[in-house]
């Protein structure tokens, strides 16, 4: 079985390059300046243990990849871009191609199932940087990282397993999950914080407000009959990636929100990290204004392209008091 793996981001290229070391067969669907590094020098791969340089193979559109039902789509794009990618695969790939989603959030699956007869989620934790065309850097060793497998919207089967076992042979910590997905609603209460890292730089004492985010998303679980994992289980599930090493004598900068800004792109995740919270507040009548101007917040950085953790945490409380108190 082949991997497709559309998005040569952090994510992407991590768990390509570590298929690829195992033995794997793999393909990448890139853009732009990281499609013309990946064909012209390769991808390179930093860890706390090697600096590597991997020939991989690389294509900019799905059509060039001669998709077929037998390959396996790991979706690393980031949520925002999801909607452009299905497009793109469903004009070349057959509609029984399994798809993995990669991804933060909890809406990418369902994106996916509209397309495709077979979608799988993924509860992903890799501490990954990509900063630079064609260079990605990764933080934990000897474990590369969290990545459970599980149908959508739940079940497991053969393939869960099969992908599951392939990911843990490449060295991440992979399991095949039946309720996946309560992981990965697990996971998207950890990323309402995302903003807050991004605005503030993840060592600023935010913490207040992220409890109330967090607090606000519940409620609305609760409300919409949401099960998630439990903050608890997920630290027991990412014991083995702690603490943290450095990798060219620097730690971890920030997440998947905090490097969107410092790549400047112009577009971030936060309609489908704290957005989530919103829509889920509006469609089961639960209030949510701190996760409405988090996600209105986060928004407005990356059109404005401001860079990470330019912002104070008494700076980001005073926006939000007024804008709690406009939207009263």
């Amino acid at each position: 079985m082949r991997y497709v793996i559309y998005g040569a981001g952090a994510i992407g290229g991590i768990i390509g390059a570590r298929l690829q070391q195992q033995g794997q067969h793999v393909t990448f669907i890139a853009r732009g300046a990281t499609l013309d590094t990946l064909r012209r020098d390769g991808l390179q791969l930093r860890t706390p243990e090697t600096d590597q340089i991997l020939a991989v193979q690389a294509v900019g559109h799905p059509r060039e990849a001669a998709i077929t039902a037998d390959d396996a789509v790991v979706l690393a794009v980031k949520s925002q871009d999801t909607a452009a990618a299905l497009d793109a695969l469903a004009d070349a790939a057959p509609a029984d191609v399994p798809i993995f989603c990669a991804q933060n959030g909890v809406a990418n699956e369902s994106q996916a199932l509209r397309r495709f007869r077979r979608v799988y989620g993924m509860y992903v934790y890799i501490f990954g940087l990509h900063l630079a065309p064609g260079l990605v850097h990764g933080y934990t060793a000897p474990c590369h990282g969290v990545l459970d497998v599980g149908g959508y919207p739940d079940g497991a089967d053969s393939l869960a397993s099969w992908v599951a076992s392939d990911l843990a042979g490449a060295g991440f910590d992979s399991l095949c999950r039946s309720d996946v997905m309560r992981w990965k609603h697990g996971k998207l209460l950890a990323n309402l914080a995302n903003a807050l890292h991004a605005a503030c730089g993840p060592g600023a004492d935010t913490s207040d407000i992220y409890a109330t985010a967090r607090a606000e998303g519940e409620a609305c679980y609760r409300a919409a009959g949401i099960a998630w994992a439990s903050a608890e289980e997920r630290a027991q599930r990412m014991a083995a990636l702690l603490p943290l090493k450095q990798v060219d004598g620097a730690p971890f900068p920030g997440g998947s929100s905090w490097q969107s800004l410092a790549r400047g792109t112009g577009s971030i995740e936060g309609d489908w990290l704290n957005g989530e919270i919103t829509l889920l507040g509006r469609t089961h009548g639960v209030p949510t204004p701190v996760n409405d101007f988090l996600q209105q917040l986060a928004r407005r950085m990356a059109r404005e392209r401001v860079q990470p953790g330019t912002m104070t945490p008494d700076v980001l409380r005073g926006q939000l008091s007024t804008a709690v108190a406009i939207g009263h």
